[in-house]
């Protein structure tokens, strides 16, 4: 069984984007230009953008971004098995993130002695 039914979700989504654009065009065409915007250099293919969208998905915690781009990242070719590096990739990023803010923590700490 899923957590969630993502393909629903995903539809509902894209809906509701689409119902934003009309009301706010500008706003979904701004949008749509930066996530064109990387694919129109050709550094990178786009798998790799897609599971990078993935895992910067799992970073901002967005359901929304994880269902569109992971399904883009499978329709561009990803496997399973990339996929989870990826999400290990993004794992390890936000736990280094909680390290070192960690140390900010502990700064703060320390600055209260010092009052």
């Amino acid at each position: 069984m899923h957590m969630m039914d993502w393909n629903l979700y995903r539809k509902q989504v894209l809906e509701g984007v689409g119902q934003l654009g009309k009301l706010s065009p500008d706003t979904v065409k701004g949008y749509a230009t930066l996530g064109g915007a990387g694919a129109k250099t050709g550094h990178l293919d786009e798998k790799t953008r897609e599971l990078i969208a993935v895992a910067v998905a799992i970073t901002l915690r967005c359901d929304g971004c994880i269902t569109v781009h992971t399904a883009a990242a499978e329709r561009a070719g990803a496997t399973k098995e990339e996929l989870a590096e990826t999400l290990g990739v993004a794992i390890s990023v936000n736990a280094g993130a909680g390290l070192v803010y960690s140390t900010r923590a502990m700064d703060a700490y320390a600055s209260l002695a010092e009052a």
